[in-house]
C-alpha cells in the first residue's frame, strides 16, 4: 500500500509542477500584450491573471476529464488490464515531468510555447513505447497542421481587426470622438465573439457536468460534431440557440456598458491618446476572458494525466476507467494554486516576449491581437473543423498579423522564428524525454522516488542559468506608448529629454536677455549648465533603456535622433558659457539684434519640441499616412524659422561689423556669440531632419 501512496505523492508532486509552468508561460497568452501596450502595470497584470485563472480553474474546470489527453492515443475502446493501466501510471508520470522540465526551460528562454502539445508530445512519447499501435496519427497530424493554420488565421483577423480601427478610427479628423461613437459598436461582436468562445472553449466541463447531475441538457448549449447544422433549433446544431442567445445578451449589455461609460468619463487625454484610452479598457477586460478560460480549460493539461493516474491508484481493480474519470475538486485546487503561484513568480519572462520583443505594442494594437486570437479560438472550436489549436500559437500569429498592419520592418522576425523554432521541438523533445523518464521509471515507485528529486535539481540548477533570448544589437526595436502616465517607455524619455533641452535653451536666453542689458548672467549661466547635465542625465538613461525593447524604426535612427537632440543643449550651454567671458559689447542696437536672434532660435526650439510631442501620436497611429504627413509639415516649419534665426543672424553680424571699429575686441566677441547661437539653431533644423527616416517612405 505504501508503494501507491508513494506514486500518489510523487504524481500530485509533479503535477503541482507542470500547473506551476502552466502559469508560468501560458500567463502571457492573457497578459502579455496588455503589459506590453502600457494597459497594465506587470504587477497589476500578474494580479489579475492570477485571480481570474485561479477562478477558471477551480471553479470551471472539467470535472470530468478524458482518459488520454486529446485523444492521441487509442486503446479501440478495449477495457484495460491490470498490466496496461500500470505501464500508463507511470507512462503519464513520466509524460506530465518531461512536458513540465521542457516548459521551464522554454520559459527560461521567455519562449512562449503550448503547454497542450508538450503534454501531448510526452502522452505520445509513453504510447509509441508501451503499445505503438495506440499513438492515432490522425490527430497527431491535425495537431502538426494546427502550427500552421492557427497562427497564420490569428494573423489574418488581427491584421484586418488593426487595419479597420486604423481607417475608421485612427484617420478620422478626431480619433477620441470617432472612438466614442464606434467603440459601444465595437463592443458587441467583441463581447458575443468572446461569450460563445467562452461557452465552447472555457465551459464544455462545466455544461458537461451539470449534464451529468441533471441540471441541463449541455447539447442545448455545445455544438454537435456529428451531423450538424446551421439551424440553431436543431439539436445537432452547430451554434445552439441558447449559446447564441447568451453571447448577443453579453454583446448587447456590454455595448450598453460601454455607451454609458464613454458618456460619464472625462477624458484628461485628447486625440490619440484618448481613443487609446478607451481600448485600454477593452484590452484588459479581453485579457481577463483570455485568463479565465485558459484557466478552465488549460488546467487539465496537469489534472487531466493526474485525474488518470489517481483513477487507477483508487481502483480497487488497480486499472484505468475505458473512457471519462472524475476529477476530485482538490485536484483541480492543486491545479488552480500551482498555475496562480507560477503566474505570480516567473510570468513576466514570457509576457515581456510577447508583449515587447515581437513588434510595437499599443492598447489598441493589443485589443486586434487578442480578438484575432479569441476568434480564431472559437473557429476551430466548431464541430465543423474540430481541430485542436494552441492559443499560445494563436495569440503570437495574431501578435505578428498586427505587427504586419504597420510594415515587415515592425516584426522582429528573428524572435518570431526562434518562437516557431521551439513549437516544432515541443512534441519531440518532450516525446524523448518521456521515454526516457519511463524507462528510468521502470515501472518501480522507488525508482520514481530517486530520480524526481534528481530532477527537480537539474530543473533548479536550469533556472540559475542564464538562457534569455540573445538581443541583436541592430535588430528593429519597439517604441513604448504609454498611455496617461508615465511608466518610463523610451518614447517618454526621449519627450523628457527634449523637454530638458528646451529648458537648456530658455535659460540660454534668459542669460542672453540679462547680457543684453550690460550684465555677465552668472546665475543663468549655471542654471543653463544645470539644465544641460540633467539633459545628459536622460541620454545616458535612455542608451542605457534600449537594451530589449523595440521601436518600429532602426537602433540606429533612435540612436542619431538622440544625438541630434543632444547637441542643441550642447550648443546652447556653449553661448551662455561664452557670456561668461565679458561683457557683451556696448552698442545698444547691437544689442537688440542679438536678442532678436536669440529669440527667433529659441522659437526654432520650441517648434523642434512640438514636432517631438507629435512623434506620440505618430505611434499611436501606427504610422500612418496623416500623422506622417502632419510630423513632415512640423519639420518644414521648423527649417522655415531656422532660416528666419539665419537672416537675423546675419543682420546682426553685418551691423556689427560695420558699427565695431570703436571696440573690435566687444564685436569679435559679439560675432562668436552669434555664431554659437546660430549653432543651437542648426542643431534643432539637423534634429528635426533626423526624424525623416521614420516619416518617409
Amino acid at each position: 500500500m505504501w508503494e501507491w501512496d508513494l506514486v500518489i505523492l510523487a504524481s500530485l508532486g509533479i503535477a503541482a509542477y507542470m500547473a506551476w509552468n502552466i502559469g508560468a508561460n501560458d500567463v502571457a497568452n492573457a497578459m502579455g500584450t496588455s503589459v506590453g501596450s502600457g494597459a497594465l502595470t506587470l504587477k497589476r497584470a500578474i494580479l489579475v491573471a492570477a485571480v481570474f485563472e485561479f477562478c477558471g480553474a477551480v471553479f470551471f474546470g472539467g470535472h470530468v476529464t478524458d482518459t488520454i489527453r486529446k485523444g492521441v492515443l487509442d486503446f479501440g475502446g478495449q477495457d484495460f488490464s491490470r498490466e496496461l493501466s500500470q505501464k500508463l501510471m507511470y507512462g503519464f508520470m513520466a509524460a506530465l515531468l518531461a512536458a513540465a522540465i521542457w516548459l521551464t526551460v522554454a520559459t527560461k528562454m521567455g519562449l512562449p510555447v503550448s503547454t497542450t502539445h508538450s503534454i501531448v508530445g510526452g502522452v505520445i512519447g509513453v504510447g509509441l513505447f508501451i503499445q505503438p499501435s495506440s499513438v492515432n496519427w490522425g490527430k497527431v497530424t491535425e495537431i502538426v497542421l494546427s502550427w500552421i493554420i492557427s497562427p497564420l488565421l490569428g494573423a489574418v483577423l488581427a491584421f484586418l481587426t488593426f487595419y479597420a480601427i486604423k481607417k475608421l478610427i485612427m484617420e478620422h479628423d478626431d480619433p477620441l470622438k470617432r472612438t466614442r461613437s464606434l467603440a459601444p459598436i465595437l463592443a458587441f461582436p467583441t463581447f458575443a465573439v468572446l461569450g460563445l468562445a467562452l461557452q465552447f472553449k472555457a465551459l464544455k466541463g462545466f455544461f458537461k457536468n451539470l449534464d451529468s447531475r441533471g441540471i441541463i441538457d449541455s447539447g442545448k448549449w455545445l455544438p454537435e460534431a456529428e451531423n450538424g447544422t446551421w439551424n440553431p433549433l436543431s439539436e445537432t446544431a452547430w451554434i445552439p440557440l441558447n449559446s447564441i442567445l447568451v453571447a448577443c445578451f453579453i454583446g448587447i449589455i456590454a455595448s450598453l456598458l460601454m455607451r454609458a461609460a464613454l458618456r460619464r468619463y472625462e477624458f484628461k487625454e485628447e486625440g490619440y491618446a484618448g481613443m487609446e484610452r478607451v481600448f485600454i479598457w477593452l484590452q484588459i477586460i479581453t485579457a481577463c476572458y483570455v485568463a479565465f478560460a485558459h484557466g478552465a480549460n488549460d488546467v487539465a493539461n496537469a489534472i487531466g494525466p493526474m485525474a488518470a493516474i489517481w483513477d487507477i491508484s483508487t481502483s480497487p481493480t488497480g486499472t484505468l476507467s475505458a473512457d471519462k474519470v472524475e476529477v476530485p475538486i482538490g485536484l483541480l485546487l492543486l491545479g488552480g494554486i500551482g498555475i496562480t503561484v507560477g503566474v505570480a513568480t516567473w510570468g513576466y519572462k514570457v509576457m515581456d516576449t510577447i508583449g515587447k520583443k515581437i513588434t510595437h505594442i499599443t492598447p489598441s494594437r493589443g485589443f486586434a491581437a487578442e480578438f484575432g486570437a479569441a476568434t480564431t479560438v472559437l473557429i476551430f472550436s466548431m464541430p465543423f473543423i474540430a481541430v485542436p489549436i494552441s492559443t499560445t500559437h494563436t495569440l503570437v500569429g495574431a501578435v505578428v498579423g498586427v505587427g504586419l498592419a504597420g510594415g515587415a520592418s515592425a516584426v522582429d522576425f528573428k524572435v518570431f522564428a526562434k518562437i516557431a523554432g521551439s513549437w516544432v521541438v515541443s512534441l519531440p523533445l518532450a516525446g524523448v524525454g518521456a521515454i526516457i523518464l519511463y524507462i528510468l521509471f521502470a515501472g518501480s515507485s522507488t525508482n520514481v522516488a530517486i530520480i524526481l528529486p534528481l530532477a527537480i535539481l537539474s530543473v533548479i540548477y536550469v533556472m540559475k542559468k542564464e538562457g534569455e533570448i540573445e538581443e541583436d544589437e541592430s535588430k528593429i526595436i519597439q517604441i513604448e506608448t504609454p498611455v496617461g502616465e508615465d511608466r518610463g517607455g523610451l518614447l517618454d524619455l526621449f519627450h523628457q529629454h527634449a523637454a530638458a533641452v528646451e529648458d537648456t535653451v530658455n535659460h540660454m536666453l534668459d542669460a542672453v536677455t540679462i547680457a543684453v542689458s550690460g550684465k555677465i548672467p552668472e546665475a543663468e549661466i549655471m542654471a543653463t549648465q544645470a539644465a544641460e547635465l540633467k539633459a545628459d542625465e536622460l541620454k545616458a538613461t535612455m542608451r542605457d533603456s534600449m537594451s530589449g525593447v523595440r521601436l518600429a524604426f532602426s537602433r540606429e535612427t533612435f540612436l542619431h535622433m538622440i544625438t541630434r537632440q543632444d547637441r542643441i543643449a550642447d550648443y546652447a550651454q556653449n553661448v551662455a558659457e561664452q557670456l561668461s567671458f565679458r561683457i557683451l559689447y556696448h552698442n545698444e542696437n547691437a544689442r537688440k539684434l542679438v536678442e532678436e536672434h536669440a529669440e527667433r532660435v529659441v522659437s526654432t526650439v520650441r517648434k523642434y519640441e512640438d514636432t517631438v510631442e507629435m512623434l506620440k501620436d505618430l505611434a499611436y497611429s501606427g504610422f500612418s499616412k496623416k500623422e506622417q504627413s502632419a510630423v513632415l509639415e512640423m519639420i518644414k516649419e521648423v527649417n522655415l524659422l531656422e532660416h528666419a534665426a539665419d537672416e537675423a543672424e546675419r543682420e546682426a553680424a553685418a551691423f556689427v561689423f560695420s558699427e565695431g571699429d570703436d571696440d573690435p575686441l566687444g564685436a569679435m566677441h559679439m560675432y562668436r556669440v552669434l555664431q554659437r547661437l546660430d549653432d543651437v539653431a542648426n542643431a534643432a533644423e539637423k534634429a528635426a531632419n533626423a526624424f525623416l527616416p521614420i516619416v518617409s517612405d
